[in-house]
């Protein structure tokens, strides 16, 4: 039983560390996508939209992107293993 509660945690720890790196990663991308389409938008000669800071585009952008359904869709991370250990876990325990 010692066994089976180690490898939980150790599942369980594995799982976050990938969460927090998946995390870094979107939020990265995300940001670069939102400076990329404030300099395109606004032109490097600055004859496009006025579109205010920049500082303030991104990070208006990034609550939006906090609140969105890709930012969400990370915790299957979480969901998706656990759902298929434990359908392993049911399916070698059945009594045929």
């Amino acid at each position: 039983m010692l066994a089976f509660w180690k490898l939980i945690f150790l599942g369980l720890f594995t799982l976050t560390l990938i969460y927090w790196l998946l995390l870094a990663y979107c939020r990265s991308l995300q940001r670069e996508r939102l400076e990329n389409r404030w300099d395109a938008m606004t032109g490097k000669d600055g004859a496009g939209k006025d579109l205010g800071p920049r500082d303030s585009f991104v990070k208006e952008g990034m609550a939006r992107y906090e609140k969105s359904l890709r930012r969400k869709l990370l915790w299957l991370v979480y969901v998706v293993p656990v759902c298929v250990m434990t359908a392993l876990i049911v399916v070698m325990n059945m009594q045929w």
